[in-house]
Formats: structure tokens, C-alpha cells, sequence
């Protein structure tokens, strides 16, 4: 049992900037990855950024050089910081991690999701 609680959404003015966190809780014996996705009305869930264990950082181009993810080893936590946002960011945004419980299972948890607006 493993939870992803997450905290930072919310309503900002184009140009602004949000910051979102994520902090895994449980039987954790290892996090092998952390990263974002998002989703608006509508559309796919699409990833956003992805941070894995050996520090390899992947964006997703629409956000590449607004966002950067990062990660606090000692708090199993990651989280994205979100600069000259823009209407299209709008969207419900999801943190997931791949995480190691025990020896023979790894598996993928999602955080419950926050609304990130951007609106003038």
C-alpha cells in the first residue's frame, strides 16, 4: 500500500507561476522513476515531465523551458515548478511514481490529482 498526496493547485493568471508537490507514503522499498501527467476535458492524459532514478529528465515539448520537475530523495517527494503558464496548461495534473514494495513487485501509483487553471 502505497499513497501519492499531492498539494499546489490552483486559479493563475496567464504568466504566473505555480508550484505542485507529491509526496509517496507506504511500503516503499525503492522509487525507481517520479513524474507528471496531465489532462484536460476532452483530451488524453499526457505526459508532462519524468524524472527516473539514474536523474534522467524528461519534458514534454509544449512545456519545455516554462516547467522543471525535481525530486527530494529523502522525503520521496517530487515536484514540478511551473513558470509563464499559459491558458493551454489548464488541465487536472497527476504525479505518479514507479515504486518497488517488495523484492518481486514494482508497480505504477497515481496521486489523486489537482486542478491547475489559467485564467485571466
Amino acid at each position: 500500500q502505497v499513497q501519492l498526496v499531492q498539494s499546489g493547485g490552483g486559479l493563475v493568471q496567464p504568466g504566473g507561476s505555480l508550484t505542485l508537490s507529491c509526496a509517496a507514503s507506504g511500503s516503499i522499498l525503492s522509487i525507481h522513476g517520479m513524474g507528471w501527467y496531465r489532462q484536460a476535458p476532452g483530451n488524453q492524459r499526457e505526459l508532462v515531465a519524468a524524472l527516473t532514478s539514474d536523474g534522467t529528465i524528461n519534458y514534454a515539448d509544449s512545456v519545455k523551458g516554462r516547467f522543471t520537475i525535481s525530486r527530494d530523495n529523502a522525503k520521496n517527494t517530487v515536484y514540478l515548478q511551473m513558470n509563464r503558464l499559459e491558458p493551454e496548461d489548464t488541465a487536472v495534473y497527476y504525479c505518479n511514481a514507479d515504486v518497488r514494495t517488495d523484492l518481486l513487485i514494482r508497480r505504477w501509483y497515481w496521486g489523486q490529482g489537482t486542478q491547475v487553471t489559467v485564467s485571466s
